[in-house]
């Protein structure tokens, strides 16, 4: 869908429809209608209490109306909801999700798109810790860390608070794309209790929700305390046709990449497994392995069968190809019945009160507790290259084993007849997934708490403010797996009770299953179970002064803020004794040893650090002209000075400053403006981290060359060379604060010629630029890849990338191609640096109508949008190298390098995203709706001969709902509530993967209704 055709797409679904965002001018900088009853100042935008300094500043506001429309369920769904949020990294999606991911009920932070960890959040005005678990970038792959959003509750708010402008210099670091604010009930009186239920028709999702918001008033102060208590059942890959199988390829019949083998995601580690023997075999002087002793299992069949082994299986030689007959081998995780999102469950309880100690001090305080657990099921362990499992000559099940064991027992499962050697062969696993144990259960556990006292007053005028804050959040994810240890210990027996790798999987459904499995004793003895333990901290003191008229100008009043704070943040990842070292896997039959002992997962060293950091701010608030002055088209100006300074214990010191200005042209017409620096610290994982083994899925794109020079593919669309890359990133305690500088001016027109009885309406117009330098980033085992793919066709190779040396089988895939043969790639090295520049640059949009008091009822009416304009980050010079040489056709254009060039419309950023809203109300009857639109964006995962990409289309989407409150009897404050989200049943838009999860929910249509009943 083109600008054009989206832009009149949202105002008729505007025009008919419900509920709303405000904008900043309509939250904050536009007179407030006659029925209005302003209750609280907006904070974000300024520390100065009671000034106007944020008139300068595009917030956006989000009360308990809108609220009602977005109808979230979590805090992940209400951030999705608001158009200058970017792409979702973390999430709850398990397709895919290692024990390196964050998991769990988990949400991330991206305003701006310009990564998690660019955004501060802050809990009634003071920050939130962050979530322990780091997760690679999905662009930098470097380790992020983000706030959780399910961590903060959707019912319970007074309102949310988005500041979308950098505000470093007034919040400090994490505030370069801007600032989000939860602000929590407080000071009620009554109670409140609400039950709901919800599902998705046509699935095994089905949620149930219970608040309670509770306050009692006396004499000096309040208390509110607010409970919500949340539980899901698990929606499952089988539920959606996305979701039903990895293979994609069914789904994109009759488009131009119909059969693109790259669409096929089935694993090729396969209960089929892949082997070398230490030597060729034959058998009646003809081959059955290949020259380098490589071998399959496979169906008998199967074309190719050379040798069967019995109960329907065979030997063929070769590993299994990833195309033609042996595709049918590849596993499908996804068709064994995996979790999409984890069954959970989920309670929140604050309370927040406050007493007035003497006329002039109050104290006040904050207690939240917040705990989900969730469970959920992924696929079986399968080897990678983390370890190395050798089968020694002795196992039982071994077909080239020895003619009689040690004992003296004649071998049953030697194959007659072959060149193995009377002792037999050790055979090593290339390829094998653990179907038979079963698929891995993962339960995660997220806690976080929050204590906060502080006494507040006046004194000389001024409002003086001081808090002790400590705040911790912890993560234990504990999931199946299978030891390396105990797994070569099965291994090497030469009794039944010998694991069996040679027995196949599943006759009738090849790809699916494990229907061959080894007996319930050998599995038990192979499993385990690995824990990862994340915990961080924040604790802080704090002491503020603010006096919005400090002294009077010919303008008005002067205000000041001011404040230093202290705080300290810790960080420590404590991997599973399996993964960091601590118990090492030794191949028994080699000797070498590896620093992770759980199949499929890389060593992970455990990380810990901490950082002391000092800061201290000013800001002031200046009149320069008022509407008394008479001055023509300058009604007002008023401009926000403000400057921070923050010196850290691991990185150095840091000073930024920032300006802003309000002009009101004409009464109903403003001007404004505003210019900042910023800065972003290097996260403690990001410093401290030794060196970590990461492995993904990458492509060998040299073989993908040979491939194609020999006539095997047609297009690297085609390649199937994809293989697990481990990569060896180590911490980097020189890093340096990233810098950043914004800008951003707009307008907000209110035109005061329009008769009241017509409504009150607002129209904001913003334009934003962030440029940043010095992103913490890594080359990438991709990136590095494509060099050693570049420098390999001109005789060289990338020494970062470290490979086997060539077996004979490599040797006959690259003969006659003029390249030279290479190995099985071991591992790739890299390091955090601070290295790339980015510029992002965009418009946001706002309009509102206000019509209140009419004979049919109130009416609110608002759209809200972001157009993003530009997202370009500069290539290294390493990477605009490979860009370069794939323009000048040195390299193929179907190759994927990361790292550079223009952004927008790429996965997670699309150009245009728009919400629009109204609600109704009359008498005892409300009712609204609201609708979302994304618009279109590039799959890069998926690229076609020219390089060309997969698009993944538009989406519209709306939300409906009604609700009736009764007022007499029994039932008498009462409402009742139903409600549509989705309403027309829109699958997530089809991408290579089936669905972004960066950007969308797996499921389509939500039917929810609930019961609320005050007192």
């Amino acid at each position: 869908m083109n600008n054009a055709k989206a832009l009149r797409a949202v105002m008729l679904a505007t025009s008919a429809l419900c509920a709303g965002w405000t904008s900043a001018a309509v939250a904050q900088n536009a007179p407030p209608p006659q029925d209005a009853v302003v209750e609280e100042i907006v904070v974000v935008g300024s520390r100065i209490e009671g000034a106007k300094a944020t008139a300068a500043l595009p917030v956006t506001v989000v009360d308990s109306k809108q609220l009602d429309a977005i109808a979230a369920t979590s805090g992940d769904d209400l951030f999705r909801a608001i158009p200058q949020m970017g792409d979702v990294n973390y999430n709850s999606s398990y397709l895919p999700g290692s024990s390196n991911s964050a998991r769990g009920d988990i949400g991330s932070v991206n305003l701006r798109n310009l990564g998690s960890g660019n955004t501060l959040v802050l809990l009634n005005g003071r920050r939130v810790v962050a979530h322990p678990t780091s997760q690679a970038d999905g662009t930098s792959l470097v380790p992020t860390i983000t706030y959780n959003t399910n961590a903060i509750p959707t019912t319970g708010l007074k309102r949310l608070e988005v500041l979308r402008d950098g505000a470093a210099a007034i919040y400090g670091t994490d505030a370069v794309a801007g600032v989000v604010n939860t602000v929590l009930q407080d000071n009620y009186d009554g109670g409140d209790v609400e039950a709901q239920y919800g599902y998705a028709p046509g699935t095994h999702l089905k949620e149930y929700g219970l608040t309670g918001l509770f306050g009692k008033t006396f004499d000096r102060g309040n208390v509110t305390a607010f409970l919500t208590y949340d539980q899901r059942t698990a929606l499952r890959t089988g539920d959606q046709d996305y979701t039903a199988s990895t293979d994609k390829r069914p789904l994109f019949v009759g488009t131009a990449f119909e059969g693109a083998t790259g669409l096929d995601g089935r694993a090729t580690a396969t209960p089929w497994g892949s082997f070398t023997a230490s030597a060729a075999v034959r058998r009646n002087g003809a081959l059955i392995t290949s020259s380098a002793g490589a071998f399959h299992i496979q169906p008998t069949t199967n074309a190719g069968s050379l040798v069967s082994l019995g109960n329907g299986i065979s030997i063929d030689d070769g590993a299994i190809a990833t195309s033609g007959d042996d595709r049918n081998l590849r596993y499908d995780a996804a068709a064994t019945g995996l979790s999409v999102m984890p069954e959970l469950k989920r309670i929140n309880i604050f309370l927040t009160g406050n007493y007035r100690v003497t006329e002039k001090i109050t104290a006040f305080g904050e207690l939240g507790v917040y705990r989900a657990t969730t469970h959920a099921w992924q696929a079986p362990s399968a080897t990678t290259s983390a370890q190395v499992i050798t089968v020694p000559r002795s196992n039982y099940w071994n077909p080239f084993g020895p003619t009689t064991f040690a004992d003296g027992t004649v071998n049953p499962n030697r194959l007659a007849g072959t060149t193995a050697p009377a002792a037999g062969l050790n055979v090593t696993i290339n390829g094998y997934q653990f179907a038979d144990a079963g698929l891995s259960r993962v339960d995660v556990e997220n806690t976080q708490t929050r204590y906060l006292g502080g006494l507040k007053g006046e004194k000389f005028g001024f409002k003086w403010e001081s808090a002790l804050l400590y705040s911790a959040a912890e993560v234990k994810d504990v999931s199946d797996g299978v030891s390396a240890t105990a797994l070569q210990r099965q291994l090497a027996l030469s009794t039944p009770d010998a694991y069996n790798p040679f027995n196949g999987a599943n006759l009738s459904s090849p790809s699916v299953g494990d229907a061959a499995a080894s007996s319930a004793a050998t599995l038990n003895a192979i499993r385990v179970k690995s824990t990862r333990d994340s915990k961080s901290t924040l604790a802080s003191w704090d002491f503020r002064i603010s006096k919005a008229d400090l002294f009077s100008l010919p303008g008005g009043d002067l205000g000041l803020a001011a404040g230093v704070e202290f705080r300290r943040e810790t960080q420590k990842d404590d991997r599973d004794a399996r993964v960091d070292g601590a118990i090492p896997y030794t191949n028994s039959v080699t000797g070498v040893v590896y620093g992770s002992d759980l199949i499929g997962v890389s060593p992970s060293p455990d990380t810990k650090g901490s950082r002391k950091v000092a800061s201290a701010y000013i800001e002031l608030a200046v009149p320069v002209i008022s509407p008394e002055m008479n001055i023509p088209l300058a009604r007002s100006v008023e401009v926000q000075l403000a400057g921070r300074a923050e010196d850290y214990s691991d990185v150095g010191s840091v000073a930024k400053p920032k300006v802003a200005v309000a002009w009101d042209v004409l009464d109903g017409f403003r001007l404004r403006g505003s210019w900042a620096q910023g800065f972003k610290a290097p996260n403690l994982e990001q410093i401290n981290a030794k060196v970590i083994t990461r492995s993904n899925t990458r492509t060998d794109y040299v073989r993908c060359e040979a491939d194609l020079r020999a006539n095997r593919i047609t297009s690297f669309s085609n390649c199937s060379r994809s293989l697990s890359v481990a990569a060896q990133r180590s911490g980097n305690p020189d890093l340096k604060p990233e810098d950043s500088e914004t800008s951003g001016f707009g307008f907000v027109f209110e035109p005061k010629f329009v008769p009241s009885d017509y409504g009150q309406f607002t129209l904001t117009v913003d334009y934003w630029r962030v440029k940043q330098k010095g992103i913490v980033s890594l080359f990438g085992e991709g990136n590095a890849l494509i060099l050693d793919y570049l420098l390999r066709t001109q005789g060289g190779s990338n020494a970062n990338v470290v490979r086997a040396a060539p077996t004979a089988d490599d040797d006959a895939a690259f003969a006659g191609t003029g390249l030279t043969p290479v190995g099985t790639v071991l591992y790739v090295k890299d390091q955090y640096v601070n290295a790339l520049p980015q510029e992002a640059r965009g418009i946001d949009i706002g309009a509102m109508w206000r019509l209140h008091g009419t004979r049919l009822g109130d009416f609110d009416v608002s759209v809200n949008g972001a157009h993003l304009l530009k997202f370009y980050q500069r290539p290294s010079p390493a990477i605009a190298e490979l860009m370069a040489a794939r323009a000048d056709g040195d390299i193929n254009a179907g190759t994927t390098i990361s790292g550079g060039g223009d952004y927008i419309r790429q996965n997670g950023k699309p150009e245009w995203k728009w919400t629009a809203a109204l609600s109704w109300r009359l008498n005892n009857v409300s009712a609204g709706v609201f609708t979302q639109y994304v618009s279109d964006v590039d799959d890069t995962n998926l690229l076609d001969s020219a390089g060309a990409p997969w698009v993944i289309d538009s989406q519209l989407t709306g939300n409906v709902y009604a609700q009736y409150e009764f007022t007499d009897g029994w039932a008498a404050n009462t409402k009742v509530k139903l409600g549509v989200r989705n309403i027309t049943d829109e699958a997530p838009p089809l991408s290579s993967n089936g669905y972004l999860g960066s950007m969308y929910q797996p499921y389509g249509r939500y039917l929810y209704a609930s019961v609320r009943k005050s007192f």
